[in-house]
Order: structure tokens, then C-alpha cells, then sequence
């Protein structure tokens, strides 16, 4: 269990209140600061360095034990950088990222190595994910192997175990990527992730390779394994509507910043912050009447350069209610507004 700890110039995150996004109750995986900025280097023999991509710039979020956690935005938000930078594969700039109370950045070698076995990734390209000079049965074995989990054939029944549970047939085992759809390679890689009984399993936009058929079948699988083993997500994803299906709440970023985070019903059904309710004023809805009279908030310009974001709130060159504090202050940390509904935004009190 991680220590309460409050986070200095902001009293309302404080893991001591039950509904803060730090709250160490039940708490699995805990980010503070999260940072990772990639550096702009010029010169041929002697680089230096003139800029970077501030791709994650403060990110702060807790995901509760069993619970899945959605983190939403436009491509080049930061979403897939902040997975990668919590499982440290990219050694995050800034920050704290803490597993059970373990401080994963101050990590080395071998204890981190042993860390990751709790914790694994399911990334978006089932195509490039897998190596294509490799059997299944070789590609799921490989953990186990690294590991020295499991070897001859008491690897192989594993293998098949767990082929089957994601809903292929063991008889696979001795076959290559190539011979698979690409809903039977996401399975595939999702058996993989299961080889070590991980605790946490980060989904970098896992279904949007895969065809709209395909995909429904996908996000069952992931939420009966999640049930069948008490799995923890972070599910990563730009589609709002299989969010909504799959989470339990909801963080929004724009621009390497959470901006808002809540329970998937409140979000959905009160969203505060301007940018994530134009985000979902464009989700369809099935009823053409309430489609009709609804209005759409289109957002005009294009997202700021992480190189160099704007002044004051990141949002304001595109939000339509964007004052002269937003333009020159920036905003408040992530602030609670009531029933664990966290914004970060001038204009919400």
C-alpha cells in the first residue's frame, strides 16, 4: 500500500482523500508528474541540443486495482508515450511512476526486470508486433522462457492453455503470423501479455488495426479476461464509443496534459472541460432524432506544436470560451469539482 503523501502547492491531491486520482485506497498504479520530453538535437559531429518534444508534460493519475482505466485524445496527444513511459520503456524525463508502492523510475537492471513481470503491453499493430520469423508457440513461450517460468513441455501446455483462452485452438501453436487475420495475431499478442499472470496490462489502442467487425470481439475478449483473472487496464484509444463500453473512468488529455477525469457515466453525461466536450459532441448517437437536434462544437486550427505549446492553458488557441487568464495563466492542477470529478480548466470553479 503506498504511503499517504500530499503533493505540495495543491492540497486537493492528496492520497489521503478516497476520491482523489492519487487516492492510495485500493490503489494499484500511481503517476506523479509524469514527464517525458524528447530532446531536438542539431550538428552533425557535435550535437547539441536546441529544443525538445514535450510529447508527456505533467501527467498525474492513479488506476484502482481491477478497475480499467480510459485515457482519450487526439493523435499526438501523449496518450501512447505515457503507457510506454509508465512501463519505463522510455525512462520517463520527470516524475514518479509507482507500482504497489515501488517507485519504478529509480529502477536498475535486474529489479526492474523483475517488475516486469507484472506488468505488460498489448500494442496497437498486431502486424508489427509479432516477429514474423517465429511460431506462436514460440512467440507466447518466449516470457516464460525469459523468465525461466516454464520450459520443454510443460512450456508447450502452457501455450496451449493459453491459446485457448483467448479463442484460438491450440493446434495453432506450430503455425506463423502471417497464416493469422489480424484479429487472430491481436489474440495472439494478447496470449502473449498473459503468459507471466501480469497484473497490469497497458492496451495501446489495441482494435484500431483491426476491422469494425473484428473489434467488438476483441474488447469482449479483453473484459472476460479482465473478469477471469482480475486483470488491471489502461486502455488507450481515440474511439469514445468503445471507451465508454470498456472503462470505468475516463481521463482526456490534450497536448501531454490530463485535462479532465471522472467516472465514465459523468464524463459522458457532464463533461466540463471544453476540449472534452467537443470531443464528444462529435461521437454518433443511434437515435437520429436526438442526433438532430444536438449541436456540434467543431474546434478550429490545429493542435499547437509540443516543441513549443502555447502560453497560459495549451487549449486556448482552439477553445471558444478562452479568456485573457487563459491566454497568459496557466491552469490549475487537476482539482476535484465534486464526486471525484477532476478538471483542470480557468473556467470550471
Amino acid at each position: 500500500m503506498v504511503n499517504s503523501t500530499s503533493f505540495p502547492g495543491n492540497p486537493s491531491l492528496n492520497t489521503d482523500n478516497p476520491t482523489s486520482p492519487h487516492s492510495s485506497q485500493a490503489t494499484l498504479l500511481r503517476v506523479e508528474n509524469l514527464k517525458m520530453h524528447f530532446p531536438i538535437l542539431r550538428g552533425l559531429v557535435f550535437q547539441r541540443q536546441v529544443g525538445s518534444v514535450k510529447a508527456v508534460d505533467g501527467v498525474s493519475f492513479a488506476v484502482r486495482r481491477g478497475e480499467t482505466l480510459g485515457l482519450v485524445g487526439e493523435s499526438g496527444c501523449g496518450k501512447s508515450t505515457t503507457g510506454r513511459a509508465i512501463l519505463q520503456l522510455y525512462r520517463p524525463t520527470a516524475g514518479h511512476v509507482y507500482f504497489e508502492g515501488t517507485d519504478l523510475t529509480q529502477l536498475q537492471g535486474e529489479e526492474l526486470r523483475r517488475m516486469r513481470r507484472r506488468m505488460q503491453m498489448v500494442f496497437q499493430d498486431p502486424y508489427a508486433s509479432l516477429n514474423p520469423r517465429q511460431t506462436v508457440g514460440a512467440i507466447v513461450g518466449e516470457p516464460m522462457t525469459v523468465f525461466n517460468v516454464a520450459k520443454g513441455k510443460a512450456q508447450q501446455e502452457r501455450v496451449k492453455e493459453l491459446l485457448d483462452v483467448v479463442g484460438l485452438s491450440p493446434s495453432f501453436i506450430n503455425r506463423y503470423p502471417h497464416e493469422f487475420s489480424g484479429g487472430q495475431r491481436q489474440r495472439i499478442v494478447i496470449a502473449r501479455a498473459l503468459a507471466l499472470n501480469p497484473d497490469f496490462i497497458v492496451c495501446d489502442e489495441p482494435i484500431s488495426a483491426l476491422d469494425v467487425s473484428i473489434q467488438a470481439q476483441v474488447v469482449n475478449l479483453l473484459e472476460a479476461l479482465q473478469e477471469q483473472f482480475g486483470l488491471t487496464y489502461l486502455f488507450i484509444a481515440h474511439d469514445l464509443s468503445v471507451v465508454r463500453h470498456i472503462s470505468d473512468r475516463v481521463a482526456v488529455m490534450y497536448l501531454g496534459k490530463v485535462v479532465e477525469l471522472a467516472d465514465r457515466d459523468e464524463i459522458y453525461q457532464n463533461p466540463l472541460h471544453p476540449y472534452t466536450q467537443a470531443l464528444l459532441s462529435a461521437v454518433p448517437i443511434p437515435d437520429p432524432e436526438v442526433e438532430a437536434r444536438r449541436q456540434r462544437i467543431v474546434l478550429k486550427g490545429d493542435v499547437p506544436s509540443p516543441v513549443n505549446p502555447p502560453q497560459g492553458c495549451n487549449f486556448h488557441t482552439r477553445c471558444p470560451l478562452a479568456t485573457d487568464v487563459c491566454r497568459h495563466g496557466l491552469p490549475p492542477m487537476l482539482r476535484d469539482v465534486g464526486d471525484g470529478h477532476f478538471v483542470a480548466c480557468h473556467l470550471v470553479s
